[in-house]
């Protein structure tokens, strides 16, 4: 069990990202985890398995462990690119891909994101020719660039007035150097509230509160700082300084969790306001489903 306001606040929080470092699962185990998780108590946390694009053939053999009441839902994962017009390409497969892939299998899989790295050279032009190819699949498109330029392409995706495509931020990893700064993260999420663009996370939020980490030598981000400190930093207009104050307390007990409300420190919002925040900071991508989980209930969070 849990309070609802943690309930609103992590709903289809998690991508399961098995197959992804430090986990590294063959495609077998990770799908069987993913079609485990669905039907588990805590599969209100669940959002997509990712899943990249160029996996999909030999997941067609294997998408019978799911069923219509517990459909496999896929974030596909499209290639790195040098380039806009390798970028546009990869673009183009990966919708053919997809499109076939759900002709296949309809009642069994429904592809709701798709993520992507974009290659520096990437412009207005390119995004929306990106999406008119995605148009009919009516999918979330989640594109990726380092942290320190965060800002800089979260304007760009607000200038391409395209309400389907969001931004993707790296959020850790297995090496120090993979993990940006509370700073960094600080703007895009306030980039992202003021341009009404949204924002998912992947890598390095395995754990709920900010904490060092030996196996890193740094410290990990908290899923629920991030999170947390989007919908508040949007509900109560803070400033950067105020956002990486949230970012970076590492005290559990700053977070409470009731029926009514959530609140860090002072600060509250309701669960109506949990939910529509939420629109825009939407998940975080993670190699693990039971580490967050066991974490939580470490923490009498989660029952």
């Amino acid at each position: 069990m849990a309070a609802a306001s943690l309930r609103a606040l992590l709903t289809r929080s998690v991508d399961y990202a098995g197959m992804f470092p430090p986990c590294n699962l063959e495609l077998e185990p990770a799908l069987k985890n993913q079609s485990a998780y669905a039907r588990s108590n805590d599969s209100w946390m669940l959002s997509a398995f990712v899943l990249p694009v160029a996996q999909f053939s030999d997941t067609a053999a294997l998408v019978s462990v799911f069923d219509k009441h517990h459909p496999l839902r896929i974030s596909a994962l499209g290639a790195r690119t040098e380039n806009a017009k390798d970028f546009l390409t990869e673009v183009k497969n990966a919708a053919e891909t997809i499109r076939s892939f759900q002709k296949e299998h309809v009642d069994l899989v429904s592809v709701a994101q798709l993520e992507m790295p974009a290659p520096a050279d990437v412009d207005l032009t390119k995004l929306n020719e990106a999406a008119t190819l995605l148009a009919d699949l009516k999918l979330q498109g989640f594109w990726e660039t380092p942290a320190e330029s965060a800002e800089q392409t979260i304007g760009l995706l607000a200038r391409a007035k395209q309400p389907a495509f969001g931004y993707k931020l790296r959020t850790g990893g297995v090496t120090t150097d993979a993990f940006p700064s509370s700073v960094q993260i600080a703007r895009a999420l306030l980039a992202s509230t003021k341009e009404h663009v949204p924002i998912k996370f992947t890598a390095g939020l395995h754990h709920p509160v900010r904490q060092f980490r030996d196996e890193v030598k740094t410290e990990m981000h908290g899923f629920l700082n991030v999170l947390g400190a989007g919908v508040l930093s949007a509900e109560h207009h803070w400033d950067e300084a105020q956002t990486i104050e949230m970012l970076e307390d590492q005290r559990p007990n700053s977070f409470e969790f009731h029926d009514t409300v959530f609140a860090w420190r002072d600060w509250e919002v309701t669960i109506d306001r949990i939910k529509a925040r939420r629109k825009f900071v939407t998940s975080f991508g993670s190699c693990s489903f039971d580490e967050p989980r066991e974490d939580l209930q470490a923490l009498n969070f989660l029952f």
